[in-house]
């Protein structure tokens, strides 16, 4: 979800950003333009099922208009759980695969003896600014600086509650060397005005291997259905997607898939079908409210169990709920709303559950080096 929505004690600022938001035009060129790709455009990218470029898209100025007219449902970020986390397991851990949430779509995988993170978010503000947009409102299980180092960062889209400009050059100044930053097309090239070099980029379907202390982790970019903006002069100017990884532990084949920030589409049933299945996926959950605005960008509890079918996944946890009000619905209704996905749509219970944040589970022992 694009973070520089303001919230609604600020309603000169929202006035101010839509206003700015018609204004968006052709402004960019798009520098790895590939005639031959349907989802390539000159001025940028489109999704695969959907046209991010049709001139009668949902209003952001509406649904502003709308928010600041309603009541929003109340929240209780108290219900959040919040545990202790295992860091001496983390910084020990070589051989097993393991996931640990941080908090809305930030999780540390451990996998193949690299330290993975997806779309970091260390700071107070999903926001551009320091000092106003939407704040975090549950407490960070822990600081940047006690994870172990960062091997690889993989950056679904450039939305400020996935690309923290702070976070990601902490990231770069971590002691022991800068991770590789995984990105989609075009965000090398925003990472590169930030002084960081250590970066490569994405297209959908392509693959990348990384070598790691036991063999190596295949990396996939793969498509999915949102849109990308961190200015109103930029929106699609550079691609979005999800990651699949996949190595092996204890001798055995092993993957994981992160669906990125992304609304229902076919591309899931296309993952499923390309991949075969997954043991282990991170699916957006979180932010889908109001649905007339939110629903080609951004999945609900039963479009996310949904996905769960359509990748053919094993065990599934949902994210991108629980940090940030980033739109209507509380940030804690997956609590109450994902039970109910997983009875309508007969997935059993623990095969698509919640984290507390901090919490590590370790998906399969490996062999110890």
């Amino acid at each position: 979800m694009h973070s520089i929505l303001a919230k609604r004690r600020w309603p000169g600022y929202s006035l101010l950003l839509a206003a700015a938001c018609l204004l968006v035009g052709c402004a960019s060129v798009n520098p790895y333009y590939d005639a031959t790709k349907k989802h390539h455009r000159l001025n940028g990218f489109n999704n695969n099922y959907i046209d991010n470029w049709r001139a009668d898209q949902p209003s952001f100025f509406d649904w502003q208009l709308e928010r600041w007219q309603k009541t929003l449902p109340p929240q209780d970020p108290a219900r959040v759980r919040l545990v202790e986390p295992d860091l001496a397991y983390l910084k020990a851990n070589r051989s097993d695969a393991s996931v640990t949430w941080v908090g809305h779509s930030t999780a540390l995988w451990q996998l193949g003896g690299l330290n993975i993170l997806t779309d970091p978010h260390f700071t107070d503000r999903a926001s551009p600014f320091s000092f106003i947009g939407p704040k975090r409102e549950t407490p960070l299980p822990m600081p940047l600086s006690s994870l172990p180092r960062i091997d690889v960062v993989l950056i679904s889209h450039n939305h400020y509650d996935h690309l923290d400009a702070r976070t990601v050059r902490m990231l770069n100044e971590q002691p022991g060397g800068p991770p590789l930053f995984i990105v989609p097309l075009g965000l090398d090239l925003w990472m590169k005005a930030e002084g960081i070099t250590n970066v490569h980029r994405m297209d959908w379907w392509q693959t990348f291997r990384v070598k790691a202390a036991t063999g190596e982790v295949t990396i996939h970019f793969v498509p999915v259905q949102h849109w990308s903006s961190r200015t109103p002069w930029d929106r699609n100017a550079t691609l979005w997607g999800g990651f699949v990884a996949q190595a092996e532990v204890n001798k055995q084949p092993f993957s994981m898939f992160f669906s990125g920030d992304t609304g229902y589409s076919k591309d899931f049933a296309d993952i499923g079908a390309r991949f075969g299945g997954f043991d282990f996926s991170q699916i957006a959950v979180g932010c889908y409210l109001p649905r007339w605005f939110m629903q080609q960008q951004h999945v609900n509890e039963e479009d996310a169990v949904q996905i769960h079918l359509d990748v053919k996944s094993k065990l599934s946890m949902g994210v991108h709920w629980g940090a940030f009000r980033l739109c209507d619905d509380a940030l804690d209704a997956p609590i109450d709303e994902l039970p109910k996905a997983k009875r309508k749509l007969g997935v059993a219970d623990d095969a698509f559950v919640l984290f507390a944040l901090g919490e590590t589970r370790v998906l399969m022992r490996g062999l110890k080096p």
